[in-house]
């Protein structure tokens, strides 16, 4: 799997999803048990932002692969300690794949197929758990990357249908349109995906998230300059 695709992240709805969350929990519990959910949001903002710095600062493959594997069982941790919510579980993916990439070795299949459980808990969960679309487009973008049966579980129809429901949720969305214009160089389609890159590219800066939006949108500046020049491009 080529470095630096797979995993993506989500909006800045994270912040109020979370506290509309406990402002329920306030409303509807005593103030001694609602004290114990008042960590959680922060914890994923920490999830978050440590993705976006080990994806897209730390250049060494060693040291990556060590700081996603201790962030995914940090997101682990919140899992277990927050059954049914699905930000933790969606978080653990997107390290795992960070993890993923940055071995590039024979257990990266492994990490990719617990990373797609994974997504795929969060979306019957929560489909906004990253933002809108978000979980789509990384479901499509992780089905379109892998390799097919017998070696992989790859499948173009699902990658399509994932990332056609992402980017009906955010038709603007920076995510969603860099990865259905990655998905849409792969098989070939230039207009296309120039059209997809470019919105990307075009997607508002997000307050709080400037690491990851700076990083997605060079991905989506240099795969746009590769599909311009006319060179493959092929997970």
């Amino acid at each position: 799997m080529a470095r630096k695709r797979i995993s993506g992240r989500g909006g800045s709805s994270l912040g109020p999803v979370a506290a509309a969350v406990i402002a329920a929990a306030l409303a509807a519990a005593p103030a001694a048990r609602a004290a114990p959910q008042d960590g959680f949001p922060a914890a994923v903002e920490r999830l978050a932002h440590g993705w976006a710095r080990v994806n897209y600062e730390v250049s060494d493959p060693k040291a990556e692969a060590r700081e996603a594997e201790q962030l995914a069982r940090e997101a682990r941790r919140l899992a277990q300690d927050h059954p049914g919510r699905a930000e933790p579980l969606a978080w653990e993916a997107l390290l795992l794949l960070c993890e993923a990439d940055a071995r590039h070795n024979l257990s990266s299949l492994g990490l990719a197929r617990q990373a797609r459980d994974l997504l795929e808990a969060a979306l019957k969960l929560d489909a906004a758990a990253l933002g809108p679309g978000s979980v789509e487009a990384n479901l499509g973008a992780l089905y379109d990357q892998v390799p097919g049966a017998p070696l992989g579980f790859g499948h173009a129809r699902k990658a399509e249908r994932h990332l056609r429901k992402a980017l009906a949720e955010s038709p603007d969305g920076l995510d969603a349109n860099y990865f259905q214009g990655q998905f849409l160089a792969h098989h070939g389609d230039v207009r296309g995906a120039r059209a997809a890159l470019e919105r990307a590219m075009a997607a508002p800066s997000r307050r709080g998230w400037e690491v990851a939006d700076r990083g997605r949108k060079r991905e989506a500046a240099q795969l746009l300059a590769k599909v311009m020049a006319g060179k493959p491009s092929r997970p």
